[in-house]
């Protein structure tokens, strides 16, 4: 990931004449690892409490009623949590040889592949 995100240069990925700040794949980088850590800790939580609840209420129908919602949220989260998996498979397949789609998306949804360049022309380069 960006471990020094200077402020005078401006980046861009693969071959493609996409210039932008560094700040940007930063922020999408880290709301996605975010997304990735809070997901499965919600579902433990959540889970927990559903479970607890219907334990607590000794019923069979209140148990099933939580196994239920348990299986819910955990559908949910798989598919919260792998869409981005999803999203590479079909870019990578989608953009066949040309590897400068692919580094975009690394760039920013890992923070990786983005190459930094120097922001000295009149231009700002940014998005």
């Amino acid at each position: 990931m960006f471990t020094d995100i200077e402020t005078d240069l401006s980046y861009t990925c693969g071959s493609l004449s996409f210039n932008f700040s560094g700040m940007i794949p930063y922020v999408v980088s880290t709301i996605v690892l975010l997304i990735k850590i809070v997901v499965p800790v919600l579902l433990v939580i959540f889970g927990s409490i559903d479970f607890l609840k219907a334990v607590v209420a000794q019923k069979d129908d209140e148990i099933k009623k939580g196994q239920q919602t348990f299986i819910k949220r955990l559908i949910a989260a798989v598919i919260v949590f792998f869409v981005v998996q999803v999203v590479q498979l079909i870019i990578s397949f989608a953009s066949g040889d040309d590897d400068s789609v692919v580094n975009c998306f690394n760039c920013f949804v890992n923070g990786d592949g983005c190459k930094a360049t120097s922001t000295t022309s009149s231009s700002n380069g940014g998005v």
